[in-house]
């Protein structure tokens, strides 16, 4: 199955990276908030990563971490829009 994994900067640039998952060839890559099936609530650490907790659970379930900077080169180039609680 495929199960993929990447850090991607919330605005262009070198900014603050939050987790987004691709679970089929093709679709765009999601915020990690919009899979409540997968995700997991965050670590209640000031300045966190956004997502480092379900990463971590996706993780040791088999997901695939995907370079950043390659995400485009394993499916759609383009991100589905979502905001991102801060929990």
């Amino acid at each position: 199955m495929h199960r993929q994994m990447c850090w991607i900067s919330k605005s262009s640039g070198d900014g603050e990276k939050v987790l987004y998952l691709q679970t089929a060839p093709g679709q765009p890559w999601r915020p990690y908030t919009t899979f409540p099936q997968f995700s997991v609530p965050d670590y209640r650490i000031p300045g966190g990563s956004k997502g480092w907790a379900t990463y971590q659970k996706l993780l040791k379930a088999g997901w695939t971490l995907v370079p950043s900077a390659r995400s485009s080169e394993f499916g759609s180039s383009s991100y589905a829009e979502s905001a991102v609680e801060n929990q």
